[in-house]
């Protein structure tokens, strides 16, 4: 009997049946065929490619990463070639491969939102949407639209009405109360959230008096947020009742099982990509060795089962 055989890492994040929990975050893995001469993508049990607006976007000047304590900050500005241009040139290429293929959506206006997901619904090849709240609302100035319940309310909703396929909700973790949040999205039509997107922060060069980045703030990801974003998943879990994708810090085995027990029914890896391009499959390596050293046939039975006393 083989490893892959005898250990079950299949897990379902609501209708979406993926073969293993280990997903490519998005923004950190282009639109996955650039990977595919340094990574079997087969391999993945997702791949979530980079965000996509209705129109091509530039994106920030450069530079638009710079190093961080156990981390990084990036200011890329959403850069990418726009919903037409993926729909017919990147995603013929993504088809050839059996891992499931989520198609990130972002807009400033919920119009914007509704376009990207229409174009979209025209296409074969994706398995499901994940919104990008995180973006500033200009329709009601500029106000985030995941850190107001009602704009959430509102994207969310409008974007299930056009959508016939899984939508997936990713949040941002610049907020008073991620349950609050979380709840607005699952009561608007999410399938599930992913808990979170990179949070707001800077660096600064005190020779130039500077910012590190083209911008003066960024986001920040890598190890660092591990144990904060840890948090949210556990109390965004035990809000909803609809499936959690954990994304934050994961480097290795070990990262993705707290998650896991956290409550997380998936996981997706970001900033490790960008050091060594073949993290995902590394991490996912790991996991089969880890469950079969701790005799875990199913990696199922781990979701949500931290024994933790919150009265």
């Amino acid at each position: 009997m083989t490893l892959q055989s005898a250990i079950n890492l299949s897990v379902n994040v609501g209708a979406l049946r993926l073969s293993n929990p280990i997903l490519a975050a998005s923004g950190t893995f282009g639109y996955g065929v650039e990977f595919a001469h340094l990574v079997d993508l087969n391999r993945l049990g997702g791949i979530v490619v980079k965000g996509l607006s209705l129109e091509p976007i530039a994106g920030a000047p450069a530079p638009r990463l710079c190093e961080t304590p156990s981390g990084m900050l990036n200011a890329v500005g959403l850069q990418n070639v726009g919903v037409r241009a993926f729909v017919a040139e990147k995603l013929p290429a993504l088809r050839q491969y059996r891992t499931s293929v989520i198609a990130n959506v972002f807009g400033y206006t919920v119009d914007e939102y509704v376009g990207v997901i229409r174009i979209l619904e025209e296409a074969e090849g994706l398995a499901a949407y994940e919104l990008n709240i995180s973006c500033p609302n200009t329709a009601h100035g500029g106000i985030q639209f995941g850190s107001d319940p009602q704009s959430v309310s509102e994207v969310v909703s409008a974007a299930r009405q056009a959508a016939r396929r899984p939508l997936w909700v990713k949040l941002s973790p610049n907020v008073t109360d991620i349950t609050v949040i979380a709840r607005a999205a699952q009561e608007a039509g999410a399938d599930a959230l992913t808990v979170a997107n990179t949070y707001q922060a800077m660096s600064i060069d005190v020779q130039t008096r500077k910012s590190r980045l083209g911008r003066v703030t960024g986001g920040l990801s890598g190890p660092a947020i591990k144990p904060i974003t840890l948090r949210l998943v556990f109390e965004a879990r035990r809000e909803v009742k609809i499936p959690v994708i954990g994304l934050g810090g994961i480097e290795k085995a070990d990262d993705v099982l707290e998650y896991v027990i956290a409550g997380a029914s998936a996981v997706q890896v970001g900033t490790a990509n960008f050091s060594q391009p073949g993290a995902c499959v590394e991490i996912l390596n790991q996991l089969e060795r880890s469950c079969r050293d701790n005799n875990i046939n199913s990696i199922n039975g781990l979701i949500g089962s931290l024994e933790a006393d919150c009265s």
